[in-house]
């Protein structure tokens, strides 16, 4: 069994003090203490120390109290650090943006990714914080980076064949050049915890994220799911069927990403040559889909699966294809009240799960 240090004890009481005004908002320390249970004394121990450190403030009285000396509230102080989030998942160009502690974005930028893979795509990357960090106008608490493919806990690329990545030690790279704290991981990953974080998540989900490849992220009992070898949610390379496809980044043939990836599908419905063909192809890929999650929600039994990607895409035949497939290969009792539905929050939602990686990784805030 693992001692239990006071240093552990304290940092732990200083996650949850930051948890609860990060959920909640202003309170005051009596509220916090009541919300936390930990004792008074405590609460204001680590609030001072917060309070020197920069991370919450103090906001006045609060108005229609009580008789007698109405409470002062205080609340994370949510303009007093700024973080970076970068989005690797696209097929055109690399995303960024700086944020707040809500994961309101403050500034946008991007890079052309012109087909470049390997160093090539490496530098990209490194052109792209730069750019970011000189628009930051506050100190910044960290760089968050949603990457297509497997990242391990250290946050190296293990394998990313879109980009040409094996073993990239992107965290190492990123953290080394620019002398800030860098949380790296899986974009389905990312997403996930933005969906969990900022969107309309109740409990247990997939979320599968669909741009430059296919990938997913997966949250059961409130922790993501990262595989015995950080692959969890690689659906993009599942073969899917028996009846042979297109030949994958990866080498095999009729992997999900031939059926799903944004390029492919674009470049399918660009040569369709009429409406019904169109149906179609989407049909087709969201069927596809539907094969490839139905064993998963199955053996889970998932109450919810949101997509993530470009909503002219995946709404309509191809969704309407993916929800009919589930419930044709899944037992309607246990099932039958599953939600399928698009994330509410659009193209930004690796960005604002990058956020989310990095306040989690630095406040010990989900």
């Amino acid at each position: 069994m693992t001692k239990v240090l006071p240093e552990h004890a304290r940092g732990h009481n200083r996650s949850l003090v930051l948890q609860t005004l990060y959920s909640t908002g202003q309170q005051s320390r009596a509220d916090v203490a009541r919300s936390t249970g930990l004792t008074r004394v405590t609460v204001s121990d680590l609030v001072a120390e917060l309070m020197a450190e920069g991370l919450i403030v103090e906001m006045g009285l609060r108005e229609g109290a009580r008789p007698g000396k109405p409470a002062t509230l205080i609340d994370i102080d949510r303009g007093a650090f700024q973080i970076i989030g970068i989005d690797l998942s696209e097929f055109d160009s690399f995303r960024g943006a700086v944020l707040d502690l809500d994961g309101t974005i403050l500034a946008r930028d991007e890079v052309p990714l012109e087909g470049r893979t390997g160093q090539d795509a490496v530098d990209k990357v490194l052109s792209l914080v730069e750019r970011l960090i000189a628009r930051t106008t506050a100190p910044i608490l960290g760089l968050g980076v949603g990457s297509p493919g497997v990242v391990d806990l250290a946050g190296t690329v293990l394998s990313a064949p879109n980009l040409g990545w094996n073993g990239v030690q992107l965290q190492r790279v990123l953290a080394e050049r620019f002398g800030i704290p860098v949380v790296v991981a899986n974009d389905g990953n990312a997403a996930v915890l933005a969906e969990h974080s900022f969107g309309e998540a109740t409990g247990d989900l997939m979320l599968i994220k669909i741009g430059h490849g296919v990938g997913a992220g997966l949250l059961l009992g409130g922790t993501p799911v990262y595989g015995s070898h950080f692959a969890a949610g690689e659906i993009g390379h599942v073969v899917v069927g028996t009846d042979g496809g297109d030949e994958c980044g990866c080498g095999k043939r009729g992997c999900l990403e031939t059926w799903l990836a944004t390029p492919r599908l674009d470049a399918k419905l660009a040569s369709a040559k009429s409406s019904s063909e169109r149906d179609r192809i989407l049909f087709e890929a969201g069927q596809r889909l539907g094969i490839a999650l139905s064993p998963v929600i199955g053996a889970l039994n998932l109450p919810e699966v949101v997509l993530s990607g470009p909503a002219e895409l995946l709404q309509g035949a191809l969704v309407d294809a993916t929800r009919t497939t589930i419930a044709s290969r899944t037992m309607a009792e246990f099932h039958s009240d599953l939600i399928l539905r698009m994330t509410t929050l659009g193209d930004d939602i690796v960005l604002r799960g990058a956020a989310v990686m990095v306040i989690s990784a630095r406040l010990g805030v989900s």
